[in-house]
């Protein structure tokens, strides 16, 4: 499982960062959705953004958090240009109304952040469609709310000066931590499978190896259209991911959390807005702004069809 004991130890403990949020370029012109922006790293990466001058959408299920969170962040970036898209990734109709919502009001999308996530759930949540929540939100979710906007993140492109466009998928170092494999395919949906070989924590780490791999995929099938597709790990953030976490734990580990604002979005806005990233197609990078190296295994590339090919059989019918 640890196939890299010194990159793991170095991305919880960290070095000082090379590449800080100061040296984000100008972002006139750019528009950017981040899943999940209403709070933790989410909200930090809306703040960065809207701070260089982005269109920002806020892509979230509750209104209310996203117009307290939004209202916030024109106070403190004296910016105003960000809005509210309603998204419920656990909702595959959600997802499709969201695209929709999204291409009615715009026609280029130059930054993707695939940031929001929930973690180690109980596993009697499931989703609308009857999926495993941390599966079906953490890569179901974003890898459909992806696909549909895929025409509009290749029309972009097109018009940009250097040709590209970034897609920047949130995993985790917990990836590590997924089965054999990968992915166990008959746990994905709800039933006694499912509950007999999974548990919150494993299916948690299941859904991290799943993004890092439909990044690769992503990166593998549109890169040559200008799609700039990457994973990462974010790091150990103080954020409200955790809240399903036993008390113990959080008591033990509290005092290695970062906070989110830098250190949080650092890593995500280095891949989506650093001149030097913009080569970084299929690329995993790891705190704070640096290159990584994800487990062997998300190199497959027929997993990364199968999961591919999955996401289109579950959204077939949405």
């Amino acid at each position: 499982m640890f196939e890299n004991i010194g990159q793991t130890l170095s991305e919880i403990f960290p070095p000082k960062p090379v590449w800080t949020v100061d040296k984000i370029p100008d972002l006139s012109g750019k528009v950017a959705i981040v899943t999940g922006g209403n709070t933790g790293i989410g909200k930090v990466t809306c703040k960065y953004l809207l701070l260089n001058n982005a269109k920002v959408y806020m892509a979230s299920r509750s209104q209310e958090k996203a117009d307290a969170a939004i209202a916030d962040l024109k106070a403190v970036t004296k910016k105003d240009d960000i809005y509210f898209l309603s998204l419920d990734l656990a909702d595959l109709a959600s997802v499709k109304k969201a695209a929709a919502e999204f291409q009615s009001k715009e026609t280029q999308l130059h930054l993707l952040f695939n940031n929001a996530g929930v973690m180690a759930c109980p596993m009697e949540q499931i989703t609308k469609q009857g999926l495993d929540m941390q599966f079906g939100t953490n890569v179901i979710g974003h890898g459909y709310f992806t696909k549909l906007l895929l025409p509009t993140l290749v029309a972009t492109a097109k018009t940009t000066p250097d040709g590209k466009v970034r897609v920047i998928n949130t995993s985790s170092n917990g990836h590590i931590g997924a089965p054999k494999g990968g992915i166990l395919w008959d746990t994905l949906k709800e039933g006694p499978i499912r509950l007999k070989k999974l548990g919150p924590q494993s299916a948690y780490f299941q859904s991290k190896w799943g993004n890092v791999v439909f990044s690769d995929e992503l990166a593998r099938q549109y890169g040559d259209q200008g799609i700039v597709s990457t994973s990462l790990n974010p790091g150990a953030i103080r954020t409200e991911l955790a809240r399903y976490a036993p008390q113990w734990i959080m008591r033990i580990f509290n005092g290695m959390l970062n906070e989110a604002d830098p250190f949080g979005a650092m890593t995500q806005l280095y891949a989506g807005t650093a001149p030097e990233t913009a080569s970084a197609n299929g690329k995993y990078f790891i705190p704070w702004a640096r290159p990584g190296v994800p487990r062997a295994d998300t190199e497959d590339e027929e997993v990364a069809k199968k999961l591919w090919n999955y996401i289109d059989e579950v959204t077939a019918d949405i």
